[in-house]
């Protein structure tokens, strides 16, 4: 079975955003000064969180940057789904410890916190100024984003990701200027992950891949990344977490995220990722997690839509779909999800999922 790759991209301008330099494997995190220095950067804010620390990947980045004689700053005060208040708090110790770029150090939150100080730094206002699509008109200060985490690929992306605390809802903040110049996936760093961040970034990673290929926004370039990441997703994933020291499968994961988001910072995010959003800024939850619930729902509400494309995703996840009927094939899919999930210990269903982090999940709410 082969995939119609022709026309939901014909006749109309296609972009693709991305960083401007991409290190990838073991050691490559030994980039990051001459990255810096390559981009002006003299003094940067270190942008992580406590996991980051209490692992020691922090001090490896720190290591780095004192043997090559850069001072810094560090705030680590970032959380899991970062907020407005994270990103003021970072931005004043930007200004006071007079920063001039930023490296981020962690997963999808460390870099979304991040991107929030740049968009303060270089174009002032608060972070709910750039809620929406290119709000921002100056460029950012130097941004090198070293990534620990094989899920989010914010390390590549143009999205931004911010709860407003006082209204209880995540933000979408998408702009290219928000694009790291830098992105650094040290595959050694990835190896410390913990099997249930492995967990909620590989299926993070998934809804990327999907939504991505389903997009009408997708072009041959977002497919291409697609149909990659989904071939070593489907190789890597249990692989990984049936042994946690497995580097191969580390380092095939890590590829996988960044393909995938590839295809989603270009092709853009669909309503698996909506929803997951916004269950993320009511109740504090583990964005992958969310992600995983809903995606295989979300895939079966919107198959009607290109039948055809959701079979061939099926098919890159390692199911037969010859000589199935046009309406059957594609439901290998959900089949597909819902097995994953089940083998690597998603809860199954909100209310499991609100029960596993003691949270009362009001369906009316999402």
């Amino acid at each position: 079975m082969s995939v119609n790759v022709k026309s939901m991209h014909q006749g109309r301008i296609t972009s693709f955003f991305g960083p401007g330099v991409v290190f990838a494997g073991e050691g490559s995190s030994g980039e990051l000064p001459a990255s810096l220095n390559n981009l002006g950067g003299k003094k940067p804010l270190l942008v992580t969180d406590q996991g980051i620390v209490k692992a020691g990947i922090l001090k490896k980045v720190t290591d780095l940057l004192d043997a090559a004689g850069l001072p810094y700053s560090v705030y680590d005060g970032t959380v899991a789904n970062p907020t407005d208040v994270n990103v003021a708090q970072a931005f004043a110790q930007y200004q006071k410890d007079t920063c001039d770029s930023l490296v981020t150090v962690g997963g999808g939150s460390a870099h979304d916190c991040g991107k929030g100080v740049g968009f303060l730094a270089a174009n002032g206002g608060n972070i709910q100024d750039y809620e929406g699509l290119n709000k921002s008109s100056k460029p950012f200060p130097p941004l090198v984003a070293v990534n620990t985490t094989a899920g989010s690929g914010s390390e590549m992306s143009r999205f931004c990701m911010i709860v407003d605390t006082a209204r209880h809802v995540k933000m979408a903040i998408a702009d290219w200027r928000c694009t790291p110049a830098v992105a650094i996936n040290d595959v050694s760093f990835i190896m410390g992950m913990p099997s249930d961040l492995t967990v909620t970034a590989s299926m993070e990673a998934l809804t990327n891949a999907i939504e991505a290929y389903v997009s009408t926004s997708g072009t041959p370039l977002t497919d291409g990344c697609v149909e990659k990441a989904m071939e070593y997703l489907g190789i890597y994933i249990r692989r990984a977490m049936s042994n946690l020291k497995d580097q191969e499968a580390r380092e095939g994961l890590c590829y996988a995220q960044y393909l995938a988001a590839m295809a989603s910072s270009n092709a853009g995010k669909g309503l698996t990722q909506a929803m997951a959003h916004q269950l993320g800024g009511l109740y504090d939850l583990p964005h992958g997690e969310c992600c995983a619930v809903l995606l295989p729902h979300v895939c079966e509400y919107n198959m009607i839509s290109n039948r055809r494309r959701y079979a061939w995703l099926a098919t890159l996840m390692g199911e037969r779909t010859d000589g199935l009927s046009s309406p059957e094939a594609p439901k290998k899919l959900t089949a597909a999800i819902n097995i994953l999930s089940r083998d690597i210990g998603i809860p199954e269903g909100l209310a499991a999922l609100g029960e596993k982090y003691g949270k009362t999940i009001r369906v009316e709410d999402i």
